[in-house]
């Protein structure tokens, strides 16, 4: 699964094709790994119970939360340079790139993740600069919402969203 880390970080890096191609890309080449055929398009419960969650995925999940934040202040008081914006999108990119290489859950979960994880990558093309500068802060306000979307959908005792 190495190599699907690869792409997924080679299409992060791809702005010709613009951020939601790159994103729905990696998404996919994730779910093709895993054989889920179609993607999921909206979050939903797994019949009422939150989707199980490997140990790959909580700790990347928690490495995402722990890094965002430590930025919470500056990214709230609008104070967060642009080079940390930049840190925080390399290390959102690293993590979803450990979950992609790791990732052990059943495909209706996994297809599940794949939202989550778009809405990551996205936040992080923000935070990279790769829209309008503007969007820096934007982009970590989705990183942010995508933490509290995995734990409304997804089992991990430990994980607690990001209070602002």
């Amino acid at each position: 699964m190495k190599s699907n880390t690869l792409i997924a970080l080679t299409l992060i890096s791809l702005t010709a094709a613009g951020p939601s191609l790159a994103v729905n890309n990696a998404a996919h080449d994730h779910g093709d790994a895993h054989g889920t055929g179609g993607a999921a398009t909206t979050l939903e419960m797994n019949a009422g119970k939150k989707w199980e969650t490997d140990a790959a995925l909580r700790k990347a999940m928690s490495d995402i939360r722990q890094t965002v934040a430590g930025s919470l202040h500056a990214i709230h008081e609008n104070r967060l340079p642009a080079a940390g914006y930049g840190k925080l999108a390399s290390k959102v990119e690293g993590a979803v790139g450990e979950i992609v290489a790791n990732c052990k859950l059943e495909p209706r979960a996994d297809a599940q993740l794949h939202l989550i994880v778009a809405d990551l990558l996205a936040g992080a093309e923000q935070m990279a600069g790769k829209g309008m500068p503007a969007q820096r802060r934007n982009g970590a306000v989705k990183v942010i919402g995508a933490l509290e979307k995995y734990g409304t959908y997804f089992d991990d005792p430990g994980f607690r969203p990001i209070a602002h």
